[in-house]
C-alpha cells in the first residue's frame, strides 16, 4: 500500500526571482528527508506561486522497511573478566540495546574481538515519520530572510497556512503557531479560502480559486496568450526566457492583454524603449515583420479579464509618464559634449581607496595599448583603441544612463556614433562592459574586446591593490566574474596572452605618480597571477576535466593562457595511453629529485653541466636527449612535447638503472643533479606532471 503525500507552505508574496529556486530547494530537501527516514516514493511534484511553495510526493512507502541491525559493542578483554563472566560493561551495553547477554557474539575488526549483538527494528509508520516534515520547512535557506511578530526564527516571508496531507489525513505538526490543516487560500482578490479533500485534487481545488499553482503551466498560459495577441495584430514578440519567468513568479492566474503608446517615442532609441518596457515594467515588446519596434506593448495581470480595458489604460499611463521622462533625457544629453563629460568624471569617484573614475580611464589607456601590441591589433585599429579609452565611461554622466544605469555603454555607444566618432570607437565604448555574467555574450570586435580586457584587470588590479581581494562566497565588485570575462575573451579571440609579461608590462606602463598604487600593483602581482589561474581552472571545470590533469598544466612555469588550457586537454586526452603511466612515473623522478636539490642548493639549475665528469653512457645519451629537446621544445606544439616526454622515457629509465645520482664523489653528484634540474625546468615548462594521479 502506497500514499500520496502533499505539503503547502502559504506565504506572504515572496519576491519573484526566489520563487522557483524555492520550489526546488523544498522538493530537494523533502525528496532528501524522506530518503533519510528509509520512505521509498515514487514522482515528486514541486508547485509555487508568489504566496506559497509545495511539493506533491505520489507512492510513499506505507511504513519503513523492517531493518536487522548489528550494533558493536566494547572489545572482548572489556566484556568479559579473566573468569570468562560477562562484565557490567557487556551487561550495559546488551541492555541498552533491549539484548540480552545470551544474544552476543564476536567479531573480529583488526586483530581484535568486539562484542556485538543482531536486532530487529520495526519500522516505523509513515504517518511517525512524516510528522517530521516540519524539519524541512524549517531548513530551508533564501538570500534574504525576515522575522515576524515576536519570533527570532527568519524566513523569507511570514508563513500564514500549512497545508499537510497523506492522502485526504491531515499530517500533525505545527511550526510556530502555525498548526498543519487541509486548508489552503485561494487568489488574493478573486479567490477564497479551500479545503483540499485529497492531496491528488490539489490542483484542481486551486484552480477553482483562481491559483494555477504548476510554474510551467503559467507559462505556457502566458506564451499561448500572448501568441494569440501576436496573431491577431500580425505583430512579432520575441518572448525573453528570464522576462517569462519572472512575469509567472509574480502572479498566480494570468491573463495576457495589451496596451499602446505614442507612435513620437520611437525617435529614442529602440534599447531605451525595451529597457522601459522589459525590465522596468516587465512589459513584452512589440515588433512589425520587418523587425522594427511597434508602439504597442503586451503585460500579463494577475487575475481574470474582467474590466481589462481599464487595466490597458492603467498600464498605459505609467508607460508614457516613464517614456516622457526617456525622451526628455535624451534630448537633454544630445547638447553634451563628450569632452565636456569626460571633464566632469574627474569628480567621479572609482572607489574611494583608488581614485576617479577619469584616474581610472587614464591607466586603461595605458594598459589597452600594451595589450593591443601584444595581441596584434594594426596600427588602425590601435588608433581606434586609444581613442575608445580616452573617452569610454563618459556616458556614466549622462542624465539616461543615471536614469536607466543598465544601458551604460548602450548610450555611450549611440552618443558617441552622435557626435561624429567613428563606428569602430562606438561599438568598442558598448563593448567594453561585455561580458556581463559568466556565461554572457562577447565583444565581437578586437578593439572592443581589447578595451574590455584592459577595463576589466585595471579593476581586479586597483581593487586588490586596495586589499579588496574576493574571499570565500564575498566578492561585492564582481572581480571573479570580470577575471573570468578576461579570460573567455582571450580563449574566444584565440590570442597568446602571457600573463606575467603583461601585468609587468603594464604596470611598467602606469605614470609614477602614484607611487603607492604602484607599489602595492607590484606587491599583488603574484596574488592576482594566482587568481587569473583559478579562474582558467573554473574554465577547464566546465569542460569537465579531471582535477590532477588541471593541477599539472597550471602547475607549470608556462604562463600562456592558451598553452595551459591546451596542456590539460592534451593530458586529459592521453590518459588511458599504454605508457602514459610509466611515462609520468619516470619524469616524475627527476621532478622530485629536483626538488630536493633545489633544497639544498637554490641555484642548482642554473649550474653548468661538466660532461667531462660523465661517467657512463647513459649519462651522455640522456644530456644529448635533453639538449636535443631543449632546443626542439619553444617550437613544438603541447601534442609534440607530450610525445617527446613520453619518448625521453626509455633515456630516463636507462639512466637511472645505470647511475646512483647521490653519489659519494661530491662533484659528480653535484653534476648529476644539475643536469636533473636542468631537465626538470624544462619539463615544468609543460606540465607539473608530478601532480597527475596514475595508477
Amino acid at each position: 500500500m502506497t500514499h500520496h503525500i502533499l505539503l503547502e507552505i502559504g506565504l506572504e508574496e515572496m519576491p519573484a526571482h526566489i520563487v522557483s529556486p524555492s520550489q526546488q530547494q523544498l522538493a530537494e530537501r523533502t525528496k532528501d528527508f524522506l530518503q533519510k527516514n528509509h520512505l521509498s516514493f515514487g514522482e515528486v511534484q514541486a508547485f509555487s506561486t508568489p504566496r506559497r511553495l509545495a511539493v506533491l510526493i505520489r507512492e510513499v512507502a506505507d511504513k519503513q522497511e523492517d531493518e536487522k541491525v548489528i550494533a558493536k559493542g566494547p572489545a572482548k578483554r572489556i566484556a568479559m573478566n579473566e573468569n570468562g563472566e560477562w562484565t557490567k560493561a557487556a551487561q550495559g551495553f546488551v541492555r541498552g540495546q533491549g539484548m540480552t547477554t545470551e544474544d552476543i557474539f564476536f567479531k573480529d575488526i583488526k586483530g581484535a574481538e568486539y562484542v556485538h549483538v543482531e536486532k530487529f527494528v520495526p519500522g516505523k509508520t509513515a504517518m511517525e515519520v512524516l510528522k517530521g516534515l516540519n524539519e524541512v520547512i524549517t531548513a530551508m535557506t533564501f538570500p534574504v530572510s525576515m522575522h515576524w511578530a515576536d519570533y527570532t526564527f527568519k524566513y523569507i516571508r511570514p508563513i500564514h497556512w500549512i497545508v499537510a496531507l497523506m492522502d485526504n489525513q491531515i499530517i500533525p505538526f505545527s511550526v510556530l503557531d502555525i498548526q498543519t490543516g487541509n486548508q489552503s487560500r485561494g487568489h488574493r482578490f478573486l479567490g477564497h479560502e479551500v479545503t483540499i479533500d485529497h492531496a491528488l485534487n490539489y490542483e484542481e481545488a486551486l484552480k477553482g480559486e483562481y491559483v494555477i499553482a504548476d510554474e510551467t503551466e503559467r507559462k505556457k498560459m502566458i506564451v499561448s496568450q500572448i501568441h494569440a495577441i501576436a496573431s491577431e495584430n500580425n505583430w512579432v514578440v520575441d518572448i525573453d526566457a528570464d522576462l517569462l519567468e519572472e512575469v509567472a513568479n509574480l502572479i498566480e492566474y494570468p491573463t495576457a492583454f495589451y496596451g499602446n503608446f505614442d507612435a513620437q517615442y520611437l525617435t529614442i532609441p529602440k534599447e531605451v524603449l525595451i529597457t522601459s518596457m522589459r525590465d522596468h515594467q516587465r512589459y513584452f515588446y512589440v515588433k512589425d515583420q520587418q523587425d522594427q519596434l511597434l508602439p504597442y506593448f503586451i503585460s500579463v495581470r494577475n487575475g481574470n479579464s474582467q474590466f481589462i480595458e481599464n487595466v490597458a489604460k492603467g498600464n498605459e499611463k505609467v508607460l508614457v509618464a516613464r517614456l516622457d521622462d526617456a525622451m526628455f533625457f535624451y534630448n537633454e544629453d544630445k547638447n553634451l559634449t563628450i569632452n565636456s563629460c569626460v571633464e566632469r568624471l574627474k569628480q567621479v569617484t572609482f572607489h574611494e581607496k583608488i581614485g576617479s573614475m577619469y584616474e581610472k580611464m587614464q591607466r586603461v589607456q595605458r594598459a589597452s595599448q600594451v595589450i593591443g601590441e601584444k595581441v596584434g591589433l594594426s596600427a588602425e585599429e590601435m588608433a581606434d583603441l586609444d581613442r575608445a579609452a580616452q573617452i569610454y565611461k563618459f556616458d556614466l554622466v549622462t542624465n539616461m544612463v543615471d536614469e536607466f544605469p543598465e544601458l551604460q555603454g548602450i548610450m555611450g555607444e549611440k552618443y558617441a556614433l552622435l557626435q561624429g566618432e567613428k563606428p569602430a570607437v562606438a561599438q568598442a565604448i558598448r563593448e567594453h562592459y561585455m561580458p556581463t555574467s559568466s556565461d554572457g555574450e562577447l565583444p565581437e570586435s578586437s578593439v572592443g574586446t581589447v578595451l574590455a580586457i584592459a577595463d576589466k584587470l585595471d579593476s581586479i588590479f586597483s581593487l586588490f591593490a586596495a586589499g579588496l581581494i574576493p574571499t570565500g562566497s564575498n566578492d561585492p565588485f564582481a572581480l571573479r566574474r570580470q577575471a573570468f570575462g578576461v579570460i573567455r575573451m582571450i580563449v574566444d579571440k584565440n590570442w597568446s596572452f602571457q600573463l606575467r609579461t603583461i601585468f609587468s608590462e603594464i604596470i611598467s606602463s602606469l605614470p609614477s605618480t602614484d607611487t603607492n598604487l604602484l607599489e602595492k600593483y607590484q606587491e599583488r602581482q603574484e596574488d592576482i597571477l594566482g587568481f587569473m589561474k583559478g579562474r582558467i581552472r573554473q574554465l577547464l571545470s566546465n569542460k569537465q576535466l579531471r582535477y590532477d590533469t588541471m593541477d599539472a598544466a597550471l602547475g607549470s612555469t608556462q604562463q600562456d593562457v592558451l598553452t595551459i588550457i591546451d596542456t590539460a586537454q592534451t593530458l586529459e586526452k592521453h590518459l588511458s595511453d599504454s605508457v602514459f603511466k610509466s611515462t609520468i612515473e619516470s619524469v616524475s623522478r627527476i621532478l622530485n629529485l629536483a626538488i630536493k636539490a633545489n633544497e639544498e642548493d637554490a641555484n642548482v639549475g642554473e649550474k653548468p653541466i661538466h660532461t667531462d665528469l660523465f661517467e657512463k653512457p647513459s649519462e651522455w645519451a640522456l644530456y644529448e636527449k635533453f639538449k636535443e629537446l631543449e632546443e626542439a621544445f619553444p617550437t613544438l606544439s603541447t601534442e609534440e612535447k607530450f610525445h617527446a616526454l613520453t619518448a625521453l622515457r626509455p633515456t630516463i629509465d636507462t639512466f637511472f638503472d645505470e647511475n646512483m645520482v647521490m653519489a659519494d664523489d661530491a662533484a659528480i653528484r653535484s653534476n648529476r643533479l644539475a643536469m636533473l634540474a636542468a631537465i626538470s625546468q624544462l619539463v615544468l615548462s609543460f606540465a607539473n606532471v608530478k601532480d597527475l594521479v596514475v595508477k
